[in-house]
């Protein structure tokens, strides 16, 4: 698996690419998902369109880090995941807590509108 990180108008964008299980990967995901929360006051943007599999622990690290950046009262979006992973959204109904985007600016809007809070 690979992450990339760039930035997009103050708002961090991830773009993830391979497979996100456990292990390696999901660590990987969430190594980079921390940093975000660390070292930005932004939101972030997920960029799913190249990942093909998540298994139960990927999930779990987006959950866990969803409600992280909620605490921090800051936004994140999904863009673009693969139709495998919005199947599995939609299977597991986590599509009604986690904000899809299909446009980039949409998703960049959303993190950028301000505090979960609003």
């Amino acid at each position: 698996m690979q992450v990339r990180r760039t930035e997009d108008g103050g708002v961090a964008i991830v773009e993830v690419e391979g497979t996100i299980k456990l292990g390696e990967s999901a660590e990987l995901f969430a190594k980079e998902l921390q940093t975000v929360l660390d070292e930005t006051m932004s939101g972030v943007v997920i960029d799913f369109a190249r990942i093909d599999y998540v298994d139960s622990t990927g999930i779990g690290e987006l959950v866990g880090y969803l409600q992280r950046f909620t605490r921090a009262n800051r936004r994140v979006a999904l863009f673009r995941p693969h139709h495998r992973l919005e199947a599995l959204l939609k299977l597991t109904r986590l599509e009604t807590i986690f904000p899809i985007f299909w446009e980039r600016e949409d998703a960049l809007r959303f993190v950028r509108s301000g505090s979960v809070a609003s």
